[in-house]
Order: C-alpha cells, then sequence, then structure tokens
C-alpha cells in the first residue's frame, strides 16, 4: 500500500492567537485535548487511507458514522490515542474521532512522534496558564504566557541568533509637596509627581529561538526553574 505524506508546519507568528469573541463549545474544553484549531500556526493535515469509523468522543464509545479513505483532512485536536478530523463520510461530511491506523506517512514514526508533540503541548499549555515560563519554550509560547516584553534585545553571531526580553513591573510612586495657601495661610499637599519604581524583573535570553536561561531579580531556587524538551523537528 502506498503510503502518503503528512505535512506538519510548526511556524511561530507571535501574533497567533485565538480570535476575541471567539468561544469553544463547553464540549471542547476536555483537559485531555490539544486543540489545534487554538493555533493557527500549528496545521497538520493527513490522508485517510483506509476507511475508518468515526466517533463524537474521545474514549470512542459514541459512533457516528464511517469516513472515507483517500482524501486529505485537517487535524483540528488530538489526543495521545485519536485525531480529530472532518471530511467526507459514507454518505456525507462527517467530523469526529478517527484513531491513528487510518491515517499514513512516509515517516513510520509519526505516530510516536505526534504523541511526543502532544505530550510537550500539554505541557506548554499548563505553564501559560499559570502565566510561568520554562526553558525549552519557543518565544511564541513565552509572548502568549507573559505577554509583549517590556525590553528586548537581538544578536546575530555566526553561530546563530541571541536575544533577551526583560519583562519589568513597576509601581508609581506620588510625589508630594508642602503648600501654604496665599489666601487661608493652610498647609497642604500638592502632587507634583509621579514616579515609576521597578517592582520586579523577569529576563528571558533566548538562543536560536528557545529559551536558554531565566534570571529573576527576586531570589528563586534552582531547583524551581522549569524545564522542558525543544519542539520537535518532523521530517515528513
Amino acid at each position: 500500500m502506498k503510503l502518503l505524506s503528512l505535512a506538519l508546519f510548526l511556524i511561530l507568528p507571535l501574533s497567533a492567537q485565538t480570535k476575541r469573541g471567539e468561544r469553544k463549545s463547553l464540549l471542547d474544553n476536555d483537559p485531555r485535548v490539544v486543540y489545534l484549531t487554538d493555533m493557527p500556526d500549528k496545521q497538520i493535515e493527513l490522508m485517510i487511507i483506509k476507511e475508518a469509523p468515526v466517533f463524537s468522543d474521545v474514549d470512542g464509545k459514541n459512533k457516528l458514522g464511517t469516513i472515507q479513505a483517500n482524501q486529505k483532512v485537517k487535524i483540528e485536536a488530538i489526543t495521545d490515542k485519536a485525531y480529530k478530523v472532518r471530511g467526507k463520510g459514507t454518505r456525507d461530511g462527517i467530523a469526529g474521532w478517527v484513531g491513528p491506523w487510518a491515517f499514513a506517512s512516509k515517516d513510520p514514526q509519526f505516530v510516536e512522534n505526534l504523541k511526543k508533540f502532544y505530550t510537550r503541548q500539554l505541557e506548554v499549555n499548563k505553564i501559560i496558564a499559570e502565566n510561568d515560563v520554562a526553558m525549552g519554550m519557543t518565544t511564541d509560547e513565552v509572548a502568549k504566557s507573559l505577554g509583549q516584553p517590556t525590553k528586548s534585545s537581538l544578536r546575530q553571531t555566526p553561530d546563530g541568533q541571541s536575544g533577551k526580553w526583560e519583562f519589568i513591573d513597576y509601581e508609581e510612586q506620588k510625589n508630594y509637596s508642602l503648600v501654604r495657601d496665599p489666601v487661608t495661610g493652610n498647609m497642604f499637599r500638592q502632587l507634583v509627581s509621579v514616579t515609576q519604581i521597578e517592582k520586579g524583573k523577569r529576563v528571558v535570553e533566548f538562543t536560536n529561538g528557545l529559551v536558554s536561561a531565566i534570571e529573576d531579580a527576586e531570589s528563586r531556587q534552582a531547583d524551581n526553574v522549569r524545564i522542558i524538551v525543544p519542539p520537535l523537528v518532523f521530517g515528513w
């Protein structure tokens, strides 16, 4: 049987965000699921090579129908056991969860690699939800977690590109002076200026697009620094 290629694009623009006002169905909040529809920068297209059952749930308990073979479909969500797609069924259009065995790739390890991608993405999603950062994250993932940096710098060397993002928290300090009322002679406080005082700072360094160092103004235990594996580079 001829295996058809699987294409995975992992280009990570900083602008990749879920559209404002867009809501997911309450059925689409399973913490076990990585929703690729929320990540337009990550697109996976597969060819279905075998007719396969389609289920409405990730556990495969409720069968909706059958999806036809020999068609390319876009993966909308993944778990470690199934992919959510929509395509042509035996009668008309159908959308739901299909087992990995129905797909193929030139890379014999594509199922295993997608599981690694899935596992990493679950961890990244958790870190972003906590507004934290970890070694091995991409610049796009850091931006989604911490927002845009207060300051940034970039350095190009023969070995590649390095950069530094600074996230600085400020608090306002109001400065007053005592002024005498020329009419009553009473003294009162008058606001003369507002000073921005640095409250905290986190510095994130990147090497070739990945976090390579994290520095905090506040003391932090070295064993509390989080580390995740870098994104996979797929060869299919």
